[in-house]
């Protein structure tokens, strides 16, 4: 692959302004997400992971296209699409949110970022978030612009992150908090900084506002990282799923609600804000979950990589679930899993048996995060 990079399946897939410079930075392997190709193979996924908790990987994660949404209407239209109560966000800030169907179904769930006063971001997972928008914006009646910047990020994590960013950028940049976000330029590469990630980890978003200038920001950022065993990398399986972060259309799709996930703290029905959906989830808050999203530990050999199809969960014969994402952590020295399950089944030490591609094993629920519930390491004060 290396000596062919005109390989996929043609241009309709769309490649990133980082693409050549993953090539010659050993990526052997991508997949498509957004309509995109993204790396997803640096050698074996194990030592990308120790990479990752040990020291840093740099990652293109252009695939999280941004959604913007400006224009006079701006807040009211971005509110409109989440149940997450907007009034307090501040410009700099950023938020993970949902954005539902009038079902209460969830299309989405991006990490929201505000750049001014009517300038909003949607850094999406996979699913055309772009065309709800625009469709949504034509029967709001409200004065507003959806479009797709250019916006290509890259994810900077790790332990040495900050310390990869404070050569980059000066002293100034330790004082970013998390969930917060600095307009900037290093060398007339104009970005977007923000301290958030998909990995559980300290760690930075880089955002290049220039497709034109993609190879230079790989390379200065890269070339910053040498004395800090920086190496380029992909998305942690591993490590995600220790931190139960969602990954959309695997643990989510537009038949989950928010209440299934645990993630009431995303939604507010209490207030008079207005949002696609919320007639339905009081709906659901009324009759209440039938299912519920649970972590497992599966009892079996350590599973050689993560899961590529639903297993099927049981007690007994009856089916009563499936297990979304699976791995083996090296760390826990243990398969852990995200799972969807009957709510009567739901219970931390619940047994259960999953049908895996090879064999019926035993499983166990047990609380999620597997690894620092309270987030501690990603939002730590430097």
């Amino acid at each position: 692959m290396q000596d062919n990079k005109d390989f996929g399946f043609g241009t309709q897939i769309r490649k990133s302004p980082f693409f050549e410079s993953t090539i010659k930075s050993g990526a052997t392997g991508f997949s498509v997400y957004n309509h995109m190709y993204i790396p997803r193979d640096f050698g074996d996924p194990e030592k990308n992971f120790w990479n990752l908790v040990n020291k840093a990987i740099l990652c293109d994660v252009s695939v999280e296209r941004q959604v913007e949404i400006t224009g006079p209407d701006a807040y009211k239209f971005t509110q409109l699409l989440t149940p997450r109560d907007l009034s307090k966000l501040k410009i700099g800030q950023c938020k993970y949110v949902l954005i539902l169907n009038s079902d209460g179904g969830i299309i989405n769930d991006p990490v929201l970022l505000r750049l001014g006063k009517n300038h909003f971001w949607l850094s999406i997972g996979d699913s055309d978030v772009l065309l709800w928008a625009q469709g949504v914006a034509v029967n709001s009646g409200m004065n507003v612009k959806i479009s797709e910047p250019d916006v290509s990020p890259l994810q900077l994590q790790g332990p040495n992150s900050a310390k990869i960013m404070k050569k980059l950028f000066g002293d100034d940049i330790l004082n970013l908090k998390y969930y917060w976000l600095k307009e900037l330029n290093l060398q007339d590469i104009p970005l977007v900084v923000s301290r958030t990630g998909w990995s559980s980890e300290l760690g930075y978003e880089i955002f290049l506002r220039d497709s034109s200038k993609g190879d230079l920001l790989w390379n200065k950022i890269m070339d910053a990282g040498k004395e800090f065993d920086l190496k380029p990398g992909h998305t942690s399986s591993i490590r995600r799923i220790e931190g139960a972060m969602l990954s959309y259309q695997a643990d989510a799709d537009i038949n989950t609600n928010p209440y299934e996930l645990g993630l009431d703290r995303l939604v507010n029905l209490d207030s008079d804000i207005n949002f696609i959906g919320k007639e339905s989830l009081k709906r659901i808050k009324r009759k209440g979950i039938t299912r519920k999203q649970v972590g497992m530990v599966l009892n079996c050999e350590p599973l050689k990589g993560p899961n590529t199809k639903f297993w099927k969960i049981f007690k007994d014969i009856e089916l009563v679930g499936k297990v979304t994402s699976a791995v083996y952590s090296p760390r826990l020295k243990k398969n852990i899993a995200l799972a969807m399950v009957s709510k009567k089944f739901s219970e931390i030490g619940t047994v259960l048996n999953v049908e895996t591609s090879k064999s019926l094993i035993s499983a166990k629920v047990i609380e999620k995060p597997f690894y620092d519930p309270q987030k501690k390491i990603a939002s730590a004060r430097l």
